[in-house]
C-alpha cells in the first residue's frame, strides 16, 4: 500500500544551479482559501508555494517551463474510484459487446483518457473474469494500463461471478491467476453468488493471502448480510470497499443508521456512483451520502458506466459527481469535491495531496474563482501528473455585441485570455 505520508521536499541547493529541465511554475492560480500563489513542482512533487510572482524572479533554479493559472482555480487532482474499463464505451456497438483483447484494450485506453482529460489522475477499474472472457478483458486492461504510464495510474479488481460449491472452483483459480497476473485488488458481486457470505469470504481470504484491497459490488439493500461482511471486513489490511450501495438509501432510517455505524466500526468505506448505474448493479440512486458521513464512514464518488449498457450517456467525470452531491444530495461544495479527491485517493490506497510543500503534484486547475462555480461550470481544466502538465481543455464563451455588454460592463471570455 502507497505511504500516506507527505515526504518533505529536498533541501535546497548551496549553490544555485541551471534551470532544470523537468520542473514547472504554475503562476498566478487561485486557491479554495482564496490566496493567489505560484506553485513550483519538481521530481513529481510541489517543491513550494509562495504568493504570486515570488518564486521566478531572480531564481536560477526556477523551472524552465511556465504555466500561467491566472483565473484559475488550482485543486488537488481527483481520482476515479469505480470505473468499468472492459465496457466503456459499448453502448453504440452494434450486436454483442466484443471482447477481443485489441476492442478491450481500445476502449479501456480511450476511456482513461477522457476521463484524465476530466482530471482523473488515477483510476480503479473493475474488470470481469471468468465465463466467456476468461482472463482476455484483465490482459488487455492491464495492457492499456502499461499504455497509459506516465500519463494516469489505472489499477484493475478482479470480479469473478461465482465462488463457492463446484463452479466456485474455477472462479476461484481464475480469481488467483488473475491477482499473479497483475490485478491490484480482488472484488465482484457476492450478491450474484448462490451463497453470498460464501463468496465474501473466498475474496477476504484471497485479498489477506496476498496481502490486497477488497472491492465488493452490492446494492446493501440487506442489512443482515451487510452486518456479516462488516463483521468478516473488520481489520483487514489494506482495506475493503463496497459500491454502490444504492438501496441502502431506501432502508428504514434506524435499520439505515445502524448499518452505517456497523461498516464505520469495521473501516468499510463506500464508493456511491450519483451519476447512476454500472456494468455490476442496474439498480438507479445513491447511497445515502450524509448518513454514511455522520456515522464516519469513508465516503468516495465514482462515475460507475461510462457510456455502456448501464449508462449510455455516461460521462465520467469526476466534477460531475461532486456537482450531483452539493446539488441533489446536499454537501457543501467541499464535502462534494472530497468526496472525488482525497477520499477517493484514500480509497485507492494513494498518499494525500495538497497543495502544500512536499505534496505529490496531482492537480487540477479548472477557470473560476471559487469551488462552488467551478462546480456548476467546470468547462476550461489543465491536469498535472507526477508533475508534468498531460491534458488541457479549453473552451471559449464568446458572445455578438450588444448594447447591454456594453453598458452593464459584462464579462466576455475571448480566445486571446485561454492560457
Amino acid at each position: 500500500m502507497p505511504d500516506s505520508r507527505p515526504q518533505p521536499p529536498p533541501p535546497p541547493s548551496s549553490s544555485p544551479g541551471p534551470a532544470d529541465p523537468s520542473s514547472l511554475l504554475l503562476c498566478g492560480a487561485r486557491l479554495t482559501d482564496g490566496r493567489t500563489v505560484d506553485v513550483r513542482l519538481c521530481g513529481g512533487r510541489i517543491e513550494a508555494v509562495g504568493t504570486a510572482g515570488s518564486l521566478g524572479a531572480g531564481d536560477k533554479r526556477a523551472c524552465g517551463a511556465r504555466v500561467n493559472l491566472s483565473g484559475y482555480l488550482l485543486l488537488p487532482a481527483p481520482a476515479e474510484p469505480h470505473a468499468h474499463a472492459d465496457t466503456a464505451l459499448s453502448a453504440d456497438t452494434a450486436g454483442p459487446v466484443s471482447y477481443e483483447p485489441q476492442d478491450v484494450q481500445r476502449r479501456a485506453t480511450e476511456a482513461a483518457l477522457l476521463q484524465l482529460g476530466h482530471g482523473a489522475t488515477a483510476l480503479r477499474a473493475h474488470v470481469r473474469v471468468g465465463d466467456v472472457q476468461g482472463l482476455g478483458a484483465l490482459t488487455a486492461v492491464l495492457q492499456a494500463r502499461r499504455a497509459l504510464r506516465g500519463l494516469a495510474e489505472l489499477t484493475t479488481v478482479a470480479m469473478p461471478r461465482v465462488l463457492t460449491g463446484v463452479a466456485g472452483a474455477d472462479g476461484l483459480a481464475m480469481l488467483r491467476d488473475a491477482v499473479k497476473m497483475g490485478a491490484s485488488v480482488v472484488g465482484g458481486r457476492p450478491d450474484l453468488d448462490p451463497d453470498p457470505a460464501g463468496y465474501v469470504e473466498a475474496v477476504l481470504e484471497m485479498a489477506s493471502e496476498h496481502g490486497c484491497p477488497v472491492d465488493l459490488h452490492t446494492d446493501a439493500g440487506d442489512p443482515a448480510r451487510l452486518a456479516r461482511l462488516a463483521a468478516m471486513a473488520g481489520g483487514l489490511r489494506p482495506g475493503v470497499t463496497l459500491s454502490p450501495c444504492g438501496d441502502l438509501g431506501r432502508l428504514p432510517s434506524e435499520v439505515a443508521s445502524r448499518t452505517a455505524d456497523q461498516l464505520a466500526a469495521a473501516g468499510v468505506a463506500v464508493a456511491c456512483l450519483p451519476q447512476g448505474g454500472c456494468g455490476g448493479v442496474d439498480r438507479r440512486g445513491a447511497a445515502p451520502v450524509r448518513l454514511l458521513r455522520a456515522a464516519g464512514v469513508r465516503v468516495a464518488a465514482g462515475s460507475g458506466a461510462l457510456r455502456d449498457v448501464s449508462n449510455p450517456v455516461g460521462r465520467g467525470d469526476p466534477l460531475e459527481a461532486a456537482f450531483l452531491l452539493a446539488s441533489r444530495y446536499g454537501l457543501p461544495p467541499e464535502e462534494a469535491y472530497d468526496a472525488v479527491s482525497s477520499s477517493a485517493r484514500a480509497v485507492l490506497g494513494l498518499p494525500e495531496v495538497r497543495v502544500e510543500a512536499g505534496f505529490p503534484a496531482e492537480l487540477l486547475a479548472v477557470r473560476g474563482e471559487g469551488l462552488a462555480g467551478v462546480l456548476s461550470l467546470a468547462y476550461s481544466r489543465i491536469v498535472v501528473h507526477q508533475g508534468r502538465v498531460v491534458a488541457r481543455t479549453s473552451a471559449v464563451r464568446e458572445y455578438c455585441s450588444s448594447a447591454a455588454s456594453v453598458e452593464l460592463g459584462l464579462p466576455r471570455q475571448g480566445r486571446g485570455e485561454v492560457p
